[in-house]
């Protein structure tokens, strides 16, 4: 994480382009020599990272280094995202090498909420304004813009508690805080789980949240949630739970039994339908 004592100097990005996409279909797996900004405006959509799958949301910041593969796309069920992309160079944030917007432990996606969600909803839309008419100034505007949206990420890294009811923790005892978020996961890994409401209870932000649980079990929260689930999920069809994969997809907190299916086969190497078949044929 970026140390709070650490000032700005000389920020100075060069911006390149931005544009705004509503998803209806998949793109090419790419890179870029440049970072990127990726702001979900609204929806729900789907994106392939450096291999690894990632579902997206409204108020979700993704944040790509140079030359990271990535990949956006519908999903399944066809709801489309409206995504903004912020393309810049130039720059450099205190303790991080020259064009990353992140540290490559970090997590890649921000989780918004509130006030940096409302924030850089504005952002966007000043920045998709500007760029629809050409006014004296209009570079030089959409650079300003840009600042603000380094600025607003800057400052997540750098000042992640949040100020409540007229008390501030001067220091957080991170194995305590990541005893209880593993114990939550356990006792709630079949429910909607989210990292917003964890992070709200313990008057943490998302992202700090995820940089100490990453730092301490070397796993982000969404993966050891996802395996936990899929282990779970695997006992299940090792007692010959009855019923369809969907159903043992929601038992263990998965609406999606596709997308279940996948992360099943990427973790054991056969689909969830394999397991109940060889169950079948031994029984």
């Amino acid at each position: 994480m970026i140390e709070p004592e650490y000032e700005l100097q000389d920020l100075n990005p060069t911006f390149l382009f931005t544009w705004k996409e509503m998803r209806t279909e998949g793109e090419s797996y790419h890179n870029h020599e440049f970072p990127e900004i990726v702001y979900v405006i609204s929806g729900k959509g789907r994106c392939l990272i450096d291999d690894v799958v990632y579902d997206t949301q409204e108020g979700d910041l993704l944040l790509l280094n140079p030359k990271q593969m990535h990949q956006f796309f519908p999903r399944e069920d066809g709801s489309p995202a409206t995504e903004f992309f912020v393309a810049l160079t130039d720059f450099q944030f205190p303790g991080l090498n020259p064009n990353c917007v992140r540290d490559e432990k970090e997590p890649l996606i921000i989780h918004t909420t509130g006030e940096l969600r409302q924030k850089l909803f504005k952002i966007c839309s000043s920045m998709e304004a500007e760029s629809a008419v050409y006014r004296p100034g209009r570079y030089f505007m959409l650079k300003a813009y840009l600042m603000q949206m380094l600025l607003l990420v800057y400052r997540e890294k750098c000042e992640p508690i949040e100020v409540k009811s007229g008390f501030a923790f001067e220091s957080v005892n991170k194995k305590h805080v990541v005893e209880q978020i593993l114990g939550y996961f356990e006792d709630h890994y079949h429910e909607k789980v989210s990292l917003e409401q964890i992070a709200e209870n313990m008057y943490l932000s998302p992202f700090y949240i995820s940089k100490i649980f990453k730092s301490e079990t070397g796993d982000t929260p969404i993966r050891h949630l996802i395996n936990i689930r899929l282990e779970r999920a695997y006992e299940l069809l090792k007692k010959g739970e009855n019923g369809s994969i969907q159903d043992v997809a929601a038992l263990v907190g998965y609406d999606d039994a596709y997308h279940f299916s996948k992360l099943f086969k990427k973790k054991y190497g056969i689909p969830p339908s394999q397991v109940k078949k060889r169950l079948h044929n031994n029984s």
